[in-house]
């Protein structure tokens, strides 16, 4: 495989040893690479643990109102910058196998020999303690509705997919050319999403790797907007909130996803935080959880 230039995009928020040791998996790499991280106005010594063990990351400081789009959008930036080959998306909580970044560049490699260059390419991970399938790429549904998406769980072969997770995901120069950044009018949520449907529509391709390329425990719904334990009162607020479906982004998204009825999809997370989740058993994104956790 020919050497390439690597940039691993990050963002991160007071979570210093899960930070770190995120850090210390990714270094076991055998690639050479260079690190962009946002510290999101963390307050418990991460850019300063970071620096004194990785003194050549480059670390961008956030307000602490960034959260995941916005700081990955910050570092991101920074990195398209120095025009590299290659940009790895990495969840601070995803802990890489030794050869996850040599796999991804490898089937990379094999779809531009395919000619299929413009192509996202999607890691899996799975739950450290169960093994479970946890993030990953997803597949449109082939129910009614057109802006749910349901997880594709990775098989021992490339699968083409319509839309991915942020936690591990590699973008080459030729996609970044056409897509650019990350879109800051998403906060927390539907940036990643986003990030592929609009690669989508300008002819890029996205592929689930096969197999998995580390670990993440999934988020739970404990205490979200779709807990059945909580008021409904208190399931609408949490719903409005930045890592859930605030109003603004929301709206953005659906208006520029959900084609002519749009408005008919945007109110479908709000009504599933009334009747509950167990009530209503469908998700006009495709996960009942927020997709990252860094704020």
């Amino acid at each position: 495989m020919k050497q390439v230039n690597l940039a691993v995009v990050m963002t991160c928020h007071n979570r210093r040893n899960t930070t770190l040791a995120c850090l210390r998996a990714l270094y076991q790499q055998t690639n050479n690479f260079d690190v962009y991280l946002t510290d999101d106005g963390s307050s418990d010594g991460t850019a300063q643990a970071i620096k004194a063990e990785y003194p050549d990351v480059h670390i961008l400081q956030g307000n602490g109102n960034l959260f995941w789009v916005r700081g990955m959008h910050l570092a991101f930036g920074e990195a398209i910058k120095n025009e590299y080959d290659y940009y790895l998306w990495l969840n601070d909580d995803t802990f890489l196998e030794a050869n996850a970044v040599k796999r991804l560049l490898q089937i990379h490699q094999n779809l531009t020999e395919q000619g299929y260059s413009d192509s996202i390419v999607v890691g899996s991970t799975k739950d450290p303690i169960t093994g479970r399938a946890t993030y990953g790429g997803a597949v449109k549904s082939k129910k009614w509705y057109s802006n749910k998406f349901e997880f594709l769980k990775p098989s021992s072969v490339i699968q083409k997919c319509d839309a991915m997770y942020g936690n591990c995901v590699l973008i080459p120069k030729t996609v970044v050319a056409k897509v650019g950044n990350v879109d800051t009018a998403f906060v927390h949520t539907l940036g990643d999403l986003d990030y592929a449907l609009r690669a989508r529509k300008l002819g890029c391709q996205i592929w689930v790797a096969p197999g998995y390329v580390g670990t993440c425990t999934k988020n739970s719904i404990r205490n979200s907007w779709v807990d059945t334990n909580l008021t409904i009162l208190e399931r609408l607020k949490k719903v409005l909130q930045i890592k859930a479906f605030p109003l603004k982004s929301w709206t953005i998204f659906c208006s520029r996803h959900s084609g002519s009825f749009w408005v008919f999809y945007w109110f479908l997370p709000y009504i599933r935080a009334i009747i509950g989740y167990k009530s209503l058993a469908t998700s006009p994104t495709f996960s009942e959880d927020t997709n990252q956790t860094n704020s």
